[in-house]
């Protein structure tokens, strides 16, 4: 049983210098009141990436990629989903008579490789994860036969395949010196390349619904979606099992943690084109592969608390947004700036990612309150009898530490009926720019995980809140959020 600290119910005349003025969300009785846009939660929202020629290591080498994921298991009941993917899965080649997971040579262990075999061990070692598994084959070597063959074998081993990628991020392909992009390269021939992929590929392994389609970095609606679904056929249309697309928004702290910058990254890149997935084919849409800033992410922006609370807003943005899952993406072990763990030390945005696990865990519905223009984000979540069940209150303003003074914001709510009092976790951290691997104090509900194991600890911690009339009053200090639990 978690430690209980006491609050009470804040008023106007009870808030001090420093504290900003109350903004007020009413908590909507039900799924569809309010005018708010609801979405449909997977079970599992949030997901990990792993960059391809590194999956083995995470899953042999890394101590805590198991227990990681399995703390996520333990709240949400499901394993979270993963993807295996990335740059090097079009640089990578089958080979049906290696014994060996991948075979490949770098001249630096902090480099990825510019090319690489695997074999069948590497989809039997993706055939143990108890989650659902998207697997990413080679599209850019223009070697269909050797990648029918590498999906045969997924096909056969992995025993919770979602999905199969064929290639990733093929906007790219002329740069990378790709040869199927040799001759004339742009979206129309990648989608003419993807629908004719699609269908021999989903022939050969005799499924449909089998290919997670897409796969660009580059914003829709140049690369995207809808200008793919123009080109397919009903033959081709079978084989898709969903659509996804990649972000990595970039930027430094101050941008990235801003909550209206997400809200707005989230907009402009995705509403569009998943409106147009929903309508033209009901099927689902993803975040295949995303994170803070590409290439490994940035060593001033990327492993920050401030990351972490973009992670969890991020994360919840997307979901409120019609967008079912998110990958997020683990690069080269050892030189991975963004990862939410290595071998040896805990990433802060674990804990914007595990807070966001928290809030969704369980539930069928989210919906965002706030409309996205400023530093306070509010989502809340619903139960399959479309009855709220958590509430999210983020305060997204940067706090640089270092002895400043630290704003807060009181979030009043309305419209919790007559529960007496209601229980709340904390995320928080002594700044914007704190990181686990300094040493520096992160916690969620008065909790953190151990370095190189990711196992739990410290006594978890609920703060209660007296509810009076039917609303109650919280206040989150900058660069901090607080997940409130209705029932």
């Amino acid at each position: 049983m978690g430690r209980i600290a006491k609050l009470g119910v804040f008023c106007a005349a009870m808030i001090p210098q420093g504290i900003n003025a109350a903004v007020t969300f009413a908590i909507p009785s039900k799924v569809g009141d309010g005018g708010h846009s609801y979405a449909p939660l997977d079970p599992a929202p949030l997901g990990i990436s792993f960059e391809f020629f590194a999956f083995p290591s995470y899953l042999t080498n890394v101590t805590a990629t198991n227990q990681c994921l399995s703390n996520w298991k333990d709240l949400t009941g499901v394993w979270p989903p993963i993807r295996i993917g990335g740059t090097t899965q079009d640089r990578a080649s089958f080979d049906a008579s290696t014994s060996a997971y991948v075979v490949y040579s770098v001249a630096n262990p902090a480099d990825a490789p510019m090319t690489l075999t695997f074999g069948p061990k590497f989809m039997s070692l993706a055939g143990t994860y108890p989650g659902s598994v998207v697997v990413g084959l080679n599209r850019g070597k223009n070697n269909i036969d050797n990648t029918i063959a590498a999906a045969k074998v997924a096909v056969a081993e992995v025993k919770n395949l979602l999905a199969i990628e064929l290639g990733n991020e093929p906007e790219y392909y002329p740069k990378d010196g790709q040869p199927i992009a040799s001759g004339t390269w742009n979206p129309s021939v990648d989608a003419s390349s993807q629908v004719d992929w699609n269908i021999r590929v989903g022939s050969a392994v005799g499924k449909t619904n089998i290919i997670q389609a897409g796969n660009w970095n580059q914003a829709p609606p140049q690369w995207g979606a809808a200008q793919l679904i123009a080109k397919e056929n009903a033959t081709s249309k079978q084989y898709v099992r969903h659509y996804a697309h990649h972000n990595y928004p970039g930027g430094d702290i101050q941008k990235l943690q801003s909550h209206s910058q997400t809200a707005s990254n989230v907009r402009s890149m995705f509403a569009a084109d998943v409106a147009a997935v929903k309508q033209q084919t009901g099927k689902e849409y993803v975040l295949g592969e995303t994170n803070s800033v590409s290439g490994g992410g940035a060593a001033n922006v990327s492993p920050t608390f401030g990351a972490a609370l973009w992670t969890m807003d991020y994360a919840l943005r997307l979901a409120a947004t019609n967008i079912s899952r998110t990958y997020f993406h683990h690069g080269t072990v050892g030189n991975c700036q963004y990862c939410f763990w290595g071998r040896y030390s805990m990433g802060a945005p674990y804990y914007g990612a595990t807070a966001a696990v928290a809030l969704t865990a369980g539930a069928r519905t989210i919906a965002a309150l706030d409309d996205g223009s400023t530093k306070d984000g509010v989502y809340v979540v619903f139960d399959g009898e479309g009855r709220a069940l958590r509430v999210l209150l983020l305060n997204s303003e940067y706090y640089a530490g270092g002895g400043a003074r630290r704003g807060a914001q009181v979030f009043t709510l309305t419209g919790l009926g007559a529960v007496g009092e209601v229980r709340a976790k904390r995320l928080t951290g002594v700044s914007s720019l704190a990181r686990v691997d300094r040493g520096d104090a992160i916690s969620f509900g008065g909790q953190k995980w151990t370095d190189g194991t990711c196992v739990v600890a410290g006594k978890e911690v609920f703060e209660t809140t007296r509810v009076e009339n039917g609303q109650a009053a919280f206040e989150v200090k900058a660069a901090e959020a607080l997940l409130v639990y209705l029932r």
